[in-house]
């Protein structure tokens, strides 16, 4: 199912009233995360540390936790950014006050799951687990998607 699919069907599950299929707890998130995933333990570090730096305007942190190069949708236009340093310097145009306020709300019961990742504030920022191998024997989650 495709990112709009699935924002799709959330939304139109919002709108007719289906609280359900919202109602979700920590454990239910964690779940779902370790089965279209793995790592789903590992996920909570950089998962704080990237609400942590949004609420206090951290670039370098934020930075840090980007997969490069990054798909960063801003401003009407989509950016790829090269690399850490790039996005540092471009700060205050490639993440909006809004993203920033959504992202440092986020709570964890409230995080969309499914194969392409762990999307968060609605869908401004999306987070999956990226391989650091061919095999993919070992990965690290990152932030692999920015839509303002």
């Amino acid at each position: 199912m495709s990112r709009l699919s699935a924002t799709l069907l959330l939304l139109g599950a919002i709108l007719l009233g289906d609280s359900s299929a919202l109602a979700q707890s920590d454990s239910d998130v964690y779940n779902r995360i370790e089965e279209l995933h793995g790592d789903a333990a590992g996920f909570d570090r950089p998962l704080r540390q990237l609400v942590k730096a949004m609420r206090s305007d951290e670039a370098e942190t934020i930075a840090g936790l980007g997969e490069y190069p990054l798909t960063v949708k801003a401003n009407n236009e989509t950016y790829d950014v090269k690399n850490a340093e790039d996005f540092i310097d471009n700060f205050d145009d490639l993440v909006t006050p809004q993203t920033r306020r959504a992202v440092g709300r986020q709570q964890y019961k409230d995080l969309f799951v499914n194969s392409d990742g762990v999307m968060l504030a609605g869908g401004a920022v999306w987070m999956g687990a990226v391989c650091d191998d061919n095999a993919c024997e070992a990965s690290h989650w990152a932030i692999i998607a920015i839509n303002n």
